[in-house]
């Protein structure tokens, strides 16, 4: 399946907000260069708790913060609150191809933002040095991403042989550190 075929289909962003949280999340932006930010999205969030435009704000705000423990929790939340539009079951790792099939029918857009949230979630992880977690997450994406149009696989390559041949050594590793 080619993941870079979206064409003509509604992007999360192209749901409409709520007034009052286009005007905090543009509030956030002008106050981001003044660390005045975070209360404007959390505000949005107060308001719009679900909305992909908010969550993806709060994402980017913790991600470029270096915050990334709650990057991750937004991340979860956006794959929570896609995975019931697409059919998808209430956690990664139950995600079958059967899954897929099914939400590509319903929007493969939405199914690209999930996987793309996976692999946001995967690559975080590996930076806070949850290396397992990471990798397993990132194998979920490589399961269905053939071309690596996302670039999971190039990422798990970049990690060195023994992650691409299977995670043994880094469960090894872990399990040292234990």
């Amino acid at each position: 399946m080619d993941l870079q075929d979206f064409q003509g289909q509604l992007m999360y962003f192209d749901e409409p907000l709520p007034e009052a949280v286009e005007d905090l999340l543009n509030q956030a932006s002008e106050a981001y260069g003044e660390g005045n930010a975070e209360w404007y999205l959390t505000q949005a969030y107060s308001i719009a708790p679900q909305h992909m435009t908010v969550l993806v704000a709060l994402y980017r705000f913790y991600y470029y913060q270096h915050r990334l423990p709650e990057a991750i929790d937004v991340a979860f939340q956006v794959m929570m609150g896609v995975a019931p539009t697409i059919g998808f079951p209430d956690h990664w790792e139950k995600l079958k191809f059967e899954h897929l099939a099914y939400g590509v029918m319903e929007s493969f857009t939405r199914v690209r933002f999930y996987l793309l949230a996976l692999k946001g979630a995967a690559y975080m992880n590996l930076r806070l040095g949850n290396m397992a977690e990471g990798v397993r997450m990132l194998n979920k994406v490589v399961e269905f991403d053939s071309n690596d149009r996302l670039g999971a696989k190039a990422l798990l390559q970049s990690m060195g042989p023994a992650v691409v041949a299977g995670n043994s050594a880094i469960n090894e590793k872990e399990n040292a550190v234990c």
